[in-house]
């Protein structure tokens, strides 16, 4: 299973462990963030995603609502088009389930740091 796991574009590590077309209904990834790694800023359009924290420690954050910290046991949902990112505050890595509904494809995926009309309100 490890080698099935491949680098993506918002930072982290993902093994996809349930996609595909044949069930468009839901998808399920596993997750990891590297101690001290953040991901990008980013959203899924009309996709509703659900993290579910299996090892480590973090902080969430969900469009304009303040970080939130999780670890184990943990579960935050994100509404579709929802800005979203989280950091690996702790000392092991951060693990966790991504569940997506619809299933996740990468055309839904939007980098929200590689444009600059849809960053947080962060900016200068």
């Amino acid at each position: 299973m490890a080698s099935d796991e491949y680098y993506f574009e918002e930072g982290c590590f993902i093994i996809e462990l349930h996609n595909t077309p044949e069930d468009p209904a839901v998808s399920v990834a596993r997750a990891r963030v590297e101690a001290g790694r953040t991901t990008h800023w980013h959203s899924l359009a009309a996709i509703r995603e659900r993290y579910l924290i299996l090892q480590g420690n973090g902080l969430v954050e969900i469009g304009d609502q303040p970080p939130r910290p999780v670890g184990p046991g943990d579960a935050v949902q994100i509404p579709p088009g929802c800005r979203q990112r989280i950091a690996n505050t702790g000392a092991i890595d951060l693990i966790f389930l991504a569940v997506c509904t619809p299933r996740f494809v990468v055309a839904a995926y939007q980098d929200l740091e590689t444009d600059p009309e849809t960053l947080p309100e962060t900016r200068p």
